[in-house]
This record gives structure tokens, sequence and C-alpha cells, in this order.
């Protein structure tokens, strides 16, 4: 029972892998994450579990530079980060509304004011007195990897299936920003970066005949947490439940304590005596309005100074927050009407501002496909790899015109693409053109391997004993083994150097030679070894 399994364990091997494969491919287990709102049928694609990124599945690519200039190798003279800013901030214009950043680890200082040249920082960091290396256009890796962040939270958040952000590097060491969505147009994905989204609640109250507003009672920074927008069941509307921050630092008052004392100020308790009490607050005409007979005080939600949204207050949360008690937990819910509302409010708090702006206005910076261009695409790559294995399996038979040598060469390597197709549904990797093209390589490749075997195999007459077969065999792999090396440190900068397409052709093209040098490759030569050998 075990010698067949031991003489055959490579033929296994490749079984197993195929089976695996299947199971990714098509188990309703491995299909991608659905983003919020959206059903697990709803972000898979197709009937199998499969990705299809932009070029097959039509979308918007944006791939910007982040805006701003940095002052790298300087001598910070063990001041604090707060000395370094006050010092820079005062030798340009408008310092209150400048944007600089310290960055210690990378010993640099970098400005993202649009409104600020780089001259001008130049002459600030000259006149600051702290000596640097040099000034180059762009912004440290602090702030790229909080954009990233940033920008990811809003593509989920927005309910974007299927987006993606990542950082990349030109030839000439310039840094981008790429962002990719499938399915969305260019306009909708380009207002959804360029709205840096700065976020704060503020508290609009009667005052006298008008209507008197306390600006930025709570900020982003004020919040602890941010849950998901959630449907209320017992009522209509929906809501996002959050979190105030209740620590308090440098003495200070803690979030949650100053914006209890601002709600018990302002009167909640004694407007919002029951459900039935309503916020009357008019957007358009930036005042309060009765509501059966009285002027309510109402929360408002305001992104870049814009009043998207306004709120009472439950008759216990307003209770608890005048009696002093409501700033241990800190938490509280956000109420609106419709379920696309909250998730509009919960990517507003979550997301916030970017902390610098992506530059899109240069040329080439975007790329849209339509969905039915898309899907063209997804045809012509079906059309053009059943072309290629057709090719590849015409040659074969034209090369060794016998069947027993020649099908089991184009089953395995046809079980070598089926894999790494398994691959990339487990890992969720979007299938590009260029990974495409990394398979269409693979089957060249891996042939080209098998034909080695082949001719190795055969070449020198009959092979009359397993021995004979094994001495072939192993000078053959050897050929194959300092081959599949040689594309591995070919290709291994492409896939680490974060080149946008080129790394997933690179991923894909190392997959293959790997799949192939450790399962497929043996696979084949057990069955030759099985077909050829004199038993």
């Amino acid at each position: 029972m075990l010698e067949p399994i031991k003489e055959n364990w490579r033929i296994l091997l490749l079984v197993v892998a195929v089976v695996g494969s299947s199971v990714a491919l098509f188990g309703p287990g491995f299909g991608p994450e659905p983003a919020p709102g959206e059903s697990a049928s709803e972000a898979q694609q197709g009937i199998t579990n499969l990705q299809y990124g932009l070029d097959l599945a039509g979308g918007t690519r944006i791939r910007a530079p982040l805006s701003g200039y940095t002052a790298t190798d300087v001598a910070f003279d063990g001041d604090p980060p707060e000395t370094v800013i006050d010092a820079v901030a005062a030798e340009l214009d408008n310092t209150t509304t400048v944007d600089l950043n310290v960055v210690p680890e990378e010993s640099a200082v970098e400005v993202t004011d649009p409104a600020v040249t780089e001259g001008q920082f130049r002459a600030a960091m000259d006149a600051a007195g702290y000596e640097y290396a040099d000034v180059r256009s762009g912004v440290t890796q602090q702030t790229r990897d909080a954009t990233i962040g940033i920008i990811d939270d809003k593509i989920n958040q927005a309910g974007l299936s299927g987006g993606s952000v990542q950082q990349v590097q030109s030839i000439t060491g310039e840094y981008f920003i790429l962002v990719e969505v499938p399915g969305e147009g260019r306009e909708d994905v380009i207002d959804l970066l360029e709205e840096r989204g700065t976020v704060r609640i503020d508290i609009a109250y009667p005052d006298g005949n008008g209507t008197g507003v306390q600006r930025g009672v709570l900020t982003q920074r004020d919040f602890d947490t941010i849950g998901t927008a959630t449907q209320n069941e017992r009522r209509q509307g929906s809501y996002v439940p959050v979190t105030v921050r209740n620590t308090a630092a440098n003495g200070q008052q803690s979030s949650a304590h100053a914006f209890q004392d601002a709600v018990a100020q302002r009167g909640f308790a004694d407007a919002y005596q029951n459900q039935a009490d309503r916020c009357g607050y008019n957007p358009e005409t930036g005042e309060i309005e009765e509501v059966n007979g009285d002027r309510n005080p109402c929360l408002l939600l305001v992104v870049d100074d814009e009043v998207v949204n306004s709120f009472g207050m439950d008759p216990g949360l307003a209770d608890n927050m005048a009696a002093g008690s409501w700033a241990e937990t800190g938490q509280f819910r956000l109420t609106t009407g419709e379920f696309a509302e909250a998730q509009s409010i919960a990517l507003n708090l979550r997301a916030g501002a970017l902390p610098a702006d992506l530059d899109i206005s240069g040329e080439g910076t975007s790329s849209s496909i339509s969905a039915s261009q898309g899907e063209n695409f997804r045809t012509y790559s079906l059309i053009i790899g059943v072309l290629s294995v057709f090719a590849v399996a015409g040659m074969v038979f034209l090369r060794y015109r016998e069947p027993r040598v020649a099908l089991p060469m184009i089953v395995t390597a046809l079980a070598e693409v089926y894999t790494l197709l398994g691959f990339a549904a487990l890992l969720g990797y979007p299938l590009e053109l260029a990974v495409i093209a990394g398979f269409i390589a693979v089957v060249g490749t891996g042939v080209d391997d098998l034909v080695i075997i082949a001719d190795q195999v055969m070449s020198e007459g009959e092979v009359n004993s397993q021995t004979v077969f094994n001495s072939r065999f192993r000078q053959a792999f050897w050929v194959i083994g300092a081959a599949a090396a040689t594309t591995i440190i070919a290709m291994s900068p492409l896939m680490v150097l974060g080149l946008g397409d080129l790394s997933g052709f690179a991923i894909f093209t190392i997959l293959g030679v790997l799949v192939g040098v450790l399962i497929t490759r043996p696979a084949y030569g057990d069955i030759l070894r099985r077909l050829l050998t004199v038993r």
C-alpha cells in the first residue's frame, strides 16, 4: 500500500495542489471580504473567488505625488518638535494656518501647506537657525503612511469593493500614491480623494431671537473609537456609535468632560425631555427653527466648514450629561435618517483630513476604464490564454509526434497555471493584464523546462531502466534549477520596488517558477518515467 505512494508522491503532490486550488477558487469561505454595507455575493465577481483589477473590471486608477517640501538631516540641537515648529512657522506668513510637521525618526521637517513655496520654506529654515542637508520636493515616509491609511479608510467606508491604495516609486526615486478603485468613475474617485474631510461637531443653540454656535466642541482627535454605521432596528433611521476620549493630558480637562459641560450649559437636558423633541436646525439659513413650539439646541456635524447633518439628543443621554456621569464612558450615538447618511458620517469621522494634498493636476496621473471595456479585456485575455495553450500544444506535438510525451506535458503546464489561479484566489490578489502576462510567461517557461526534461531523457536512446531515467532526469533538473534561480533573481527587484503593475507580473512569474520547480517538473518526471521505462 505504501510502496505506490512512495514511488509516486510527486504526482500525488500535484493532485493535492490542483484540489487545493479548486477549493480556493470555488470554496465559499475563500471569497473576497465584502466592504461595509456590501454582501458577500456582491463582493464576489463571477462564479469563482477571483478578484479582477482595474484592467479587467473597469474603474479608475490615480497615481499622484503628495504636495509638500521636506528639509532632510536637520540638526534639532535637542529642541522638542513643538519648539522647532514654532520657530519655523514664525518665519512664514500665515503662521496660524501653516501645516508643519517634525519627524525626529527621519531627522526631517516638512511643510504640506500648498501656499508655501520651496524658496519660502528654505528661507524659513535658514532664518530659524536650524542646519539641514537639503530641501527636496515631497513629504516624509510617516506622512505617506498616514495618507495611505486615511485613503484606505475612505475607500472602505464608502463601500468601494476591491479598491486599493499603495505607495509606488518611480525610477527617478520619486514617491507616488497609487489608488485603484474598480467600478467607479474618475470624477467620483477624485472627489473622494480631494475632499480633505476636516470634521468637527458644533453646538447650535437659541440665543435671544437668533442662533448662536459654539464651534469645535468635538474634533476628530477627540474621538477614541468610531463604530460602524448601523441601522436602527427598533425605530426608523440609522446611527454611528462613537466614544469620546475621557483621559486628560497635561492637567487639562478631558474631551469627554469638556463636551459634557458644553452640552449641559446649552440646556440639552431641559430641551430634550421626551422622544418627540426634535432638532430644528435649518442648514440653509443657519438658524434654529421652532419644532412643536420650541427652539431646541442641536449638535452639528461640520465637514470642511459645511454643516452636513444636525442631531438632537436622547433624553436619557442629556440627563446623564447634566448630572455629570456621562463622561465616565464617553459613549453616544450620532443618529440620522438614512443608512447612506450614517455611512457618510462614519466615513467623515474615520477618514478625516489627509496630512498632505494629492497633486492630481499633473498630466497622466489618472486613467479610467469603463466596465464594458474591462469586460472586453477579460474576454480577450481568455482568448489569448487559450490561443497560447493551443500554440504551445501544437509545437510540442510537432516536436515529438508522440502523445505519451506531449499530452502529459500540456496537462502539467495547465495544472501549473490552474495552481497559480488558486494562489491568486487564496491571496485575494486582483488579476490585471500584467498578471495575465505573467501567467502566459509561466506557460512558456514551464513548457520550455518540460521540453528540456523530455529532450535530456530521450536524446541518448531508449530508456530501458529507472536508473538510466533518474540519471538523465537529474542532469536536466540541474539545468532547470539554474534557470529558475536566474529568473527569481532577475524578477525580485521588480517585486519589491513597488513599480505598480510590474510588481504583479514579477510576483506571479516567481510563483510560477517555484510551483514548477517544486511541484510540476518533478511530477512530470514521474509521469514520464512510468510511461518510458521498461518495467
